[in-house]
């Protein structure tokens, strides 16, 4: 239930986000060819909304995998080895973003005196992405570490 609940919202989250992003670009394509101005808030927004895309699928690629492996020389190492390094990777990459969500929220904090330049919202909503990057991410790894020790056992 959590993580189909985990799932929806990164998913729902990724496809507003880049639907945002593709509405502001497109606002700016259309004010470049037509006598509208382009209004000041296109640019920073369609960054933020590019930002946050990315912050919601990073979880998504590692639920599902999506990043790149080095098979050619994984598939060289013998299996004693490979059993190690299935374990360690996500465990040393569990504990790296663990600290960056421990981090991503001071960062955030830090943010909410700050004002964007041109929309003029605090600092700390932009900041927010790295938390839920790092979060989700996070939370995958954990679910492939529980996983991989599971089958693990004799």
């Amino acid at each position: 239930m959590l993580n189909k609940t985990i799932g929806r919202l990164l998913k729902m989250g990724t496809l507003l986000s880049t639907y945002g992003l593709l509405f502001t670009v497109l606002l700016q394509i259309i004010c470049r060819f037509t006598p509208i101005n382009t209004p000041p808030w296109t640019e920073e927004a369609s960054r933020l909304f590019f930002i946050y895309a990315m912050s919601f699928a990073a979880g998504l690629a590692m639920k599902n995998e999506f990043y790149v492996h080095l098979d050619m020389f994984y598939e060289r190492f013998p299996e004693r080895i490979k059993k190690t390094l299935n374990l360690a990777v996500p465990s040393i990459t569990l504990i790296l973003f663990v600290v960056m969500a421990i981090y991503a929220i001071k960062f955030v904090i830090l943010g909410i005196p700050e004002k964007s330049p041109s929309m003029g919202f605090n600092m700390g909503i932009a900041f927010f992405s790295i938390f839920i990057m790092s979060t989700s991410i996070s939370y995958y790894l954990l679910r492939k570490i529980m996983k991989i020790m599971k089958n693990s056992r004799p």
